[in-house]
């Protein structure tokens, strides 16, 4: 099955000295690139991959023929909607508290084998919320410290299959964000994880990239969707002119487990529109 990543991809068509399209050549090489997002006969794992933009990832990785498990928050599958922007169709669930790191060490996988592990997990306090000890604890447990628990759990099976490790971050990373200092230091941090970890498991066969999306329209960026005017005028900034989307995260996630990045490590792809320049 094709991933609609692979469907976008269409390129000129390669021509001869003397002005001549090459069809045969063109052929081939669209094929390579198709090929090497085929991800029939392997695993991912999206931990945060029932909604938001770890939903839209995990749903690409279905279309390119993974076999595609999630994490999430709720008892079951079926307590997330469509309405609430969760497409569960064809994914394995099981429910987990990342801050409990005890409980992901104890994790029964149910597949023996694991190609692709994305950490797309995340949470944010508004309302200077993160101010508070207690908070500020819970951010950081959830978006930083989970993703060494997830990788330490995974790492014997990526490197198995010498798989891909891909972190989630948030180009809040480079800049301050002046009520969520939890959610700036975590994922700030989250580069700094992405960056040692690409070197330290290299070696291993395992290659460990980021993905740092700009401004996407999921449950955790509502204060700013919530209201028109504020929208609007992070809208005007964007070079592109336009808000980012889960599938425009899972084309970057899809990228960055492919042998089409085979040579890539340790980076954090930013995908904002242009709005970090």
């Amino acid at each position: 099955m094709r991933s609609q990543f692979s469907q976008r991809l269409t390129f000129g068509s390669r021509r001869s000295a003397g002005g001549q399209v090459d069809a045969a050549s063109h052929a081939g090489f669209d094929a390579g690139m198709t090929d090497r997002l085929d991800f029939g006969g392997r695993t991912a794992l999206v931990v945060g991959g029932s909604s938001g933009i770890g939903n839209g990832i995990a749903q690409a990785f279905r279309a390119a023929g993974a076999d595609v498990h999630v994490w999430g928050t709720r008892a079951a599958a079926r307590d997330y909607s469509a309405a609430e922007g969760s497409d569960m169709t064809g994914l394995g669930y099981a429910r987990m508290d990342v801050a409990d790191f005890d409980a992901i060490a104890a994790w029964p996988p149910p597949f023996d084998r694991l190609d692709v592990l994305v950490l797309s997990q995340g949470m944010v306090v508004y309302r200077r919320g993160e101010f508070e000890i207690a908070n500020f604890r819970r951010v950081v447990d959830i978006n930083l410290n989970s993703l060494m628990a997830c990788a330490e759990k995974f790492q014997p099976m990526l490197a198995q299959s010498s798989g891909a490790l891909i972190i989630v971050s948030s180009t809040a990373a480079f800049h301050a964000t002046v009520g969520n200092p939890a959610y700036n230091a975590s994922k700030t941090g989250a580069l700094g994880l992405t960056r040692t970890l690409g070197q330290a498991w290299a070696p291993l066969g395992i290659r460990v990239n980021g993905i740092a999306p700009g401004m996407v329209d999921t449950k955790m960026t509502a204060a700013t969707f919530d209201n028109p005017e504020r929208a609007d005028g992070v809208r005007r900034r964007i070079p592109l002119g336009r808000f980012g989307t889960p599938a425009d995260m899972a084309d970057a996630a899809l990228f960055l487990a492919s042998g089409l990045s085979s040579y890539i490590v340790g980076q954090t792809l930013v995908v904002d529109g242009g709005l970090t320049g």
